[in-house]
């Protein structure tokens, strides 16, 4: 069971040939054994050569919205008043630390996504 890096997409390519190859494997056997050490090599080189980056914050407030079942008046005890929710999704105001916190401890979503900077819409002068 000879395995080596993973250093070129050619061989990022095999890789996946490969796995898709195992896939079936039944726990407890070699080929089980191989899959499983071929998909950290794989998930390694993707993390390197193919990193998602976080989503906005606002798309993944309106995400978790949309997975949850979630209506606007649902965020008012994080986001504050109505017309708070609004300006925030709207993006005529970003998001606070406090609201930051509450969607966090609320909803769930992860704070190292609400932290992040997004284009907001500037109210004219």
């Amino acid at each position: 069971m000879e395995l080596n890096p993973i250093k070129t997409e050619a061989d990022y390519q095999a890789a996946l040939k490969e796995v898709e190859s195992l896939f079936n494997a039944l726990p407890n056997t070699p080929e089980y054994d191989r899959l499983d050490l071929l998909s950290t090599l794989v998930e390694a080189y993707e993390k390197v050569h193919y990193p998602i980056e976080a989503p906005d914050p606002i798309e993944a407030i309106l995400y978790y919205m949309d997975t949850r079942g979630l209506s606007r008046r649902d965020l008012e005890p994080c986001l504050g008043s109505r017309a708070r929710v609004s300006e925030v999704l709207s993006r005529k105001r970003t998001l606070t630390l406090e609201m930051i916190r509450k969607l966090n401890q609320e909803l769930g979503i992860p704070a190292e996504i609400l932290i992040q900077s997004y284009d907001s819409v500037q109210a004219p002068a």
